[in-house]
């Protein structure tokens, strides 16, 4: 069976088929930021370049409109008539423009704001003034996007949640007399996540009294942590447990079927805010039937040394075997209530 999600968090789910392909640009900013690193350094060295020639054409079309090329060229042929020429009055609209490529440098010019100083615009022609000021808003608007893209995807928040880490297996044992499911969680980093949360859902494929199949049913189980309800303070690794009791999905599960659920994924998702920078990050993960150890329990990890405590990440995933019964849950709660 396929994963729903992947040991790395990622989301196992193939978008086909969509019609309504126009309703991701009504969204651009975030159908910028969702692309790909390539294909966002792409639209950004395109849309400067397109910027820059479409200006660059429109310069152009001015010098050429006013007569500049031809009193450039003139320049070019006789230094003396041009001399007389400029003399006599003659005033571009923007000065050293005499071919396209000249207007192409300019239109960077104006554009970046590099000022080489060979070529600027005089009083000759409003329209040079106009287009000069649409150019650098024209420009300001481009540099504010893109920027604002590569910064939002430099600082995503799934960056975040690479250091947000889960143990590799989940653990079945008892814990105050009840059989529970457990994982370990842990944070890398010193920064820590604000209002963490954490929950579990089980994802498995159902049918309905009617015969409705649904492929992913996902279905909410009860946890709980070492300080109680959904919130913890992650300032080192937790255990986080769920009882398995008749409410649970895992009622009726015990260690010879275990492996049998080939439908079964347990996922769990960690939420919070990052200290350092605000933004809500997620973290995710998954078990599937083969990825649950019954009968172990994760080894203490943290010490005190020195007046401090510390942790050994060397052994966040390791276990060790411990008695549990071999019973699902319902066995072990119709013994007690015979005893």
């Amino acid at each position: 069976r396929a994963r729903f999600v992947g040991k790395n968090g990622a989301c196992n789910v193939a978008h086909k088929n969509i019609r309504e392909q126009g309703r991701f640009l009504q969204d651009v900013f975030t159908t910028l930021v969702d692309l790909k690193w390539p294909h966002t350094l792409l639209i950004f060295t395109m849309s400067f370049l397109c910027s820059w020639l479409l200006f660059g054409m429109v310069w152009w079309l001015i010098a050429f409109a006013h007569g500049d090329l031809d009193h450039s060229t003139r320049l070019q042929r006789d230094p003396a008539e041009g001399a007389a020429g400029s003399a006599a009055g003659f005033v571009p609209c923007v000065t050293s423009i005499h071919s396209f490529t000249s207007a192409f440098l300019f239109s960077i010019e104006v554009q970046v704001t590099i000022g080489f100083g060979g070529r600027m615009v005089t009083e000759e022609c409003p329209a040079a003034i106009l287009v000069l000021i649409v150019q650098n808003i024209v420009g300001l608007v481009i540099n504010a996007i893109m920027l604002g893209c590569i910064f939002m995807k430099t600082s995503q928040a799934h960056r975040r949640a690479e250091t947000l880490i889960f143990s590799k297996h989940a653990v079945i044992a008892l814990r105050e007399g009840r059989l529970c499911f457990m994982l370990r969680v842990g944070d890398l980093r010193k920064s820590m996540i604000i209002s963490a949360t954490i929950r579990m859902q089980v994802v498995k494929k159902t049918a309905s009294l009617e015969g409705e199949v649904v492929p992913l049913n996902q279905i909410d189980i009860q946890m709980e942590n070492p300080v109680g309800g959904n919130s913890i303070f992650l300032v080192s690794p937790l255990i986080i447990y769920h009882v398995i009791d008749k409410n649970s999905p895992l009622y009726d599960i015990s260690p010879m079927n275990l492996h049998h659920h080939e439908d079964l994924e347990i996922i769990v998702i960690l939420e919070g805010v990052v200290e350092t920078t605000g933004i809500t990050t997620q973290a995710r993960t998954s078990y599937l039937a083969d990825e649950i150890l019954w009968g172990q329990r994760f080894v203490p990890i943290v010490a005190e040394e020195d007046g401090r405590y510390s942790v050994d990440y060397s052994k966040f995933g390791n276990t060790v075997k411990v008695p549990t019964p071999s019973c699902t849950a319902r066995q072990l709660e119709e013994d007690k209530s015979i005893m």
